[in-house]
């Protein structure tokens, strides 16, 4: 039976399984007392910082888009102008009779805007590497092997870019100066992976994901609800407290999702459950019939304030 967590506390459960001594002798409790943590401490809602910049390419304010109300209350999302640049695209798009047709049109459109099939890489000069161009299916494959490498940035980059939102971590918790956030600014321009027009790529991945939303994965729903496995809060700042359960979270500007409770569980000791808005979903498990995330279930979501339920099993 699923246990339930602590966020008042802001500390990390038990352990599921306590070895010998610790049924032997009472140890003392891993959650803060009341003496090391005064109440005061506890309810304190944490410092509240910028979200993001002042502009976005969606229309809706970033404030706004951030903020838990919106995720209550969500309107449309497009970025601007990718729809109207590709018209093509969609219009393929429109005679799919389901998903995996649909797929395999938007990857076939992908490959001759980008040229991001191997037959299609331009020839290396003599004596200098292969000029390597980036694509849409490496930024996924590196995200995931490490969310906090390169391409990571530069997706979490991306969704800066359209959506306004700030990452809240790379490697490290990110203030908007400092080593870490240089890291970061470094990271996200490298030209190893931000080339190729990648933005754009991930433009059209993003429009495309939002149409297969609603033709097809989820048709007439507002909101999915999915989990997150975590074993510490370094990467989320709890903004609100509600009870000991839930709490208004801060997720970074781009964070994995998993439809399948089970799966979440393998990647951490506490479970936290959001009901997300599908406007703010940028790529799922079966939106591409092949891809480097598929045996996950994986959701990938832009961040913001969360209304986030924990448990751990």
């Amino acid at each position: 039976m699923p246990g339930t967590l602590d966020l008042q506390s802001g500390a990390l459960p038990p352990a599921r399984h306590p070895g010998p001594a610790a049924c032997e002798t009472p140890q003392q409790s891993p959650v803060p007392t009341e003496a090391a943590s005064p109440p005061q401490a506890q309810s304190r809602p944490a410092q509240r910082s910028r979200v993001g910049h002042s502009t976005n390419l969606v229309g809706v304010s970033t404030e706004l888009l951030a903020s838990f109300i919106y995720n209550d209350h969500p309107v449309p999302l497009h970025v601007s102008g990718a729809r109207e640049m590709n018209k093509n695209l969609f219009e393929m798009l429109s005679q799919a009779p389901d998903l995996p047709d649909a797929g395999i049109a938007f990857a076939s459109y992908m490959m001759a805007m980008f040229g991001i099939d191997p037959e299609q890489q331009e020839p290396a000069r003599t004596g200098s590497p292969p000029r390597y161009r980036s694509s849409y299916l490496r930024l996924l494959k590196g995200w995931g092997y490490d969310a906090n490498g390169r391409e990571g940035a530069v997706l979490k980059g991306w969704v800066e870019s359209r959506f306004g939102i700030f990452p809240t971590f790379h490697k490290e918790t990110l203030a908007r100066s400092g080593p870490a956030w240089a890291t970061y600014v470094e990271e996200k321009m490298s030209s190893r992976f931000h080339n190729n027009a990648i933005y754009t790529q991930l433009d059209l991945l993003y429009e495309f994901c939002q149409w297969a939303l609603e033709r097809f994965a989820a048709p007439g729903q507002t909101h999915l609800t999915l989990h997150r496995g975590v074993n510490s809060f370094d990467e989320h700042q709890i903004v609100r407290r509600i009870d000991k359960r839930t709490s208004i979270v801060r997720l970074n500007s781009l964070t994995s999702f998993s439809s399948d409770r089970a799966i979440a569980d393998c990647f951490g000791d506490m479970i936290l459950t959001a009901r997300v808005p599908l406007t703010k979903i940028a790529f799922f498990n079966t939106l591409l019939s092949v891809h480097p995330l598929k045996g996950e279930g994986e959701y990938l979501v832009i961040g913001g304030d969360y209304l986030v339920t924990a448990s751990y099993a």
